[in-house]
């Protein structure tokens, strides 16, 4: 007998179940081997936890019967214990195959097989119809067990090769199509703004060089279209690199391949950047994009990704520690928050005089240093405070909180606290402050200092300031909107792919944290054009209309760019974006049009 039912008489109400294992299993019925031998993970794990808190066998037994460590039981155990006890449910809803991988499998065996990578394999199934990514395409090389395959030499690399894309130049209208489809038609939607920023004029007065293919304002538009077009690294280029929207707008038959790309960076020296930016910046405040009455500066570093890199070690916020890294300095606008400055060609000797730097640009542009600059306390040190002064350029900083300092402000007199109320909503509006001026050891000059508490901070904030003439709450107000250009980096890493870079060289990416600022103009630029976006996010645009696709319909001086129809075309509609006669279209009239289906 298999097993037997003790009932107990001591209460009616309750029943012990005992079971009899029985000497000698019987055989399984047919189908039975389904559940000796359990396949699927979770009928695994289901069947282990049955022989061992039901049948109550060995926990090493049982381990090795279904092909555990006996430690990896005991967690299972514990999970089973602590509530998790669902087996047979799915965990991934929704439908279980993938029509095009399914299609594509054999074909990307044969050319996996014949030695192709998966950017090769990708480009092959592109031209034959297939829509498939490379993560579809790596999960069918993984399913089939192919190791992974390391790049080769040139001379070993099985054609075709990622790096066959069509032959760019300037475009030949005469041989584009009347009417062409694209996927990347909102990039156009920022020519007003390039043109009247005059990009051709910035390029040429930075010296920016070009070829007998490619014209210089090609080049850095190229580089542009990936960043507004939210692609990650300038390698993955021949994601957009033959689609007419994107080649339209820089100009060309076609993106250039990334080895043009990556190197055309390497022939532009710092001075070209800061050329570059000057002209930018005079164009800013032509077009009320900034202010130029006070600024933010930050420094942010850029973590290098590869191996032995010649750079220094700085900290990096995003990673909580020292690592090579590239350090990048930026100015923002603190009264339309746009970014307007940004130098990677920097080091630890000159880190500190970056600031002075800055004020070099601006009196070199506008004929006067800055009105205000509001920064972090590890920006720069006293004796740069001095020189600020000494120039008449008035600041604000923190003051890092030494034992000296803690020592003196737990000896304040508690009557000389003054209630401060700020022009705020929420909790932390009236915090206390006490307005003094001190000495400190490497400025020469008495300074004032404001300690400021109740700001929902366990210790006090402590700033110093060479500006005498304003109220503490116009102070703490102040440097409480500094915060602002931390906010303009997060947003250039998530739009822009700011921290994606790999190089060692610095000058590198120089030229990339400038593309990042020309990006954020941009933005800026075209959030003034659309109702109700004046404070949206560059991710905003990019998603609900730079990355918006369309047709291209060619007349002979004008190219119509309909674009199709979304959630948000009503926007577009009503947003003040005029027909553009576009330079380096040959003068040709860019008119924009939205789909009614």
């Amino acid at each position: 007998m298999a097993g037997e039912l003790c009932v107990g008489s001591i209460r009616p109400t309750r029943c012990t179940i005992r079971i009899v294992q029985s000497a000698r299993s019987p055989q399984p019925r047919p189908g039975g081997e389904f559940f000796a031998r359990p396949a699927d993970p979770t009928q695994r794990r289901y069947e282990a936890l049955r022989a061992y808190l039901l049948e109550r066998r060995p926990a090493a037994e049982v381990a090795t019967a279904f092909g555990y460590t006996t430690e990896t039981l005991n967690s299972i155990v514990r999970d089973f214990r602590s509530g998790r006890r669902e087996f047979f449910l799915s965990s991934r809803p929704g439908p279980t195959r993938a029509p095009a991988k399914d299609r594509a499998h054999d074909r990307i065996v044969e050319l996996r097989s014949a030695g192709h990578s998966i950017d090769e394999i990708a480009l092959v199934l592109g031209r034959e119809g297939i829509a498939l990514n490379r993560t579809g395409i790596a999960e069918v090389i993984a399913g089939e067990g192919f190791e992974r395959l390391w790049r080769r030499p040139e001379v070993l690399r099985g054609a075709p090769r990622r790096e066959q894309l069509p032959r760019t130049g300037v475009i030949d209208f005469a041989q584009w199509p009347e009417r062409v489809e694209t996927k990347h038609a909102g990039l156009l939607l920022c020519m007003p703004d390039l043109v009247a920023l005059d990009l051709p004029a910035i390029v040429k007065a930075a010296g920016y060089p070009g070829t007998s293919v490619i014209p210089a304002v090609s080049s850095v538009l190229s580089l542009l279209a990936l960043k507004l077009a939210n692609i990650r690294r300038t390698s993955h280029v021949e994601d957009l690199a033959t689609d007419h929207g994107a080649a339209l707008f820089a100009g060309l038959s076609s993106l250039p391949k990334t080895s043009a790309l990556t190197s055309y960076s390497y022939k532009l020296s710092h001075e070209r950047q800061h050329a570059f930016l000057q002209a930018l910046n005079a164009a800013m405040l032509r077009a009320g994009l900034i202010d130029g009455a006070d600024f933010d500066l930050d420094f942010h570093a850029i973590m290098h990704w590869g191996q032995d890199p010649a750079l220094e070690k700085h900290y990096v916020p995003s990673r909580s520690q020292r690592t090579r890294s590239v350090l990048t300095f930026f100015a923002q606008d603190a009264s339309t928050h746009n970014l307007a400055f940004a130098n990677a060609d920097i080091s630890k000797a000159t880190q500190a005089r970056e600031v002075i730097a800055f004020c070099d640009h601006w009196r070199s542009l506008t004929g006067a240093d800055p009105g205000l600059l509001v920064f972090d306390q590890k920006l720069t040190t006293q004796a740069v405070l001095s020189e600020l002064n000494q120039r008449g350029v008035t600041f604000m900083t923190l003051r890092m909180r030494s034992p000296a300092l803690i020592r003196h402000i737990d000896q304040l007199n508690p009557k000389a606290w003054t209630t401060v109320r700020l022009d705020r909503d929420g909790n932390y509006r009236k915090p206390q402050v006490v307005d003094e001026t001190v000495r400190l050891s490497d400025y020469p000059n008495p300074i004032r200092q404001l300690i400021v508490r109740g700001l929902g901070r366990e210790s006090p904030t402590v700033l110093i300031t060479n500006h005498t003439t304003v109220t503490p709450k116009f102070l703490i107000e102040r440097y409480a909107r500094r915060m602002t250009i931390e906010q303009r980096l997060a947003e250039a890493i998530r739009a822009f792919h700011l921290d994606s870079l790999a190089s060692s060289v610095p000058l590198n990416v120089d030229l990339d944290v400038v593309l990042s600022v020309l990006a954020s103009t941009i933005c800026a630029a075209l959030r003034r054009r659309l109702p109700g976006y004046h404070t949206a996010t560059p991710d905003t645009l990019q998603r609900r209309f730079l990355q918006t696709g369309g047709v291209i319909l060619t007349d002979d001086d004008t190219i119509t760019v309909r674009l199709d129809r979304r959630t948000y075309s009503p926007v577009l509609r009503s947003a003040e974006l005029p027909d553009t006669t576009v330079p380096w279209w040959g003068g040709r009239r860019l008119h924009l049009d939205y789909a009614e289906k």
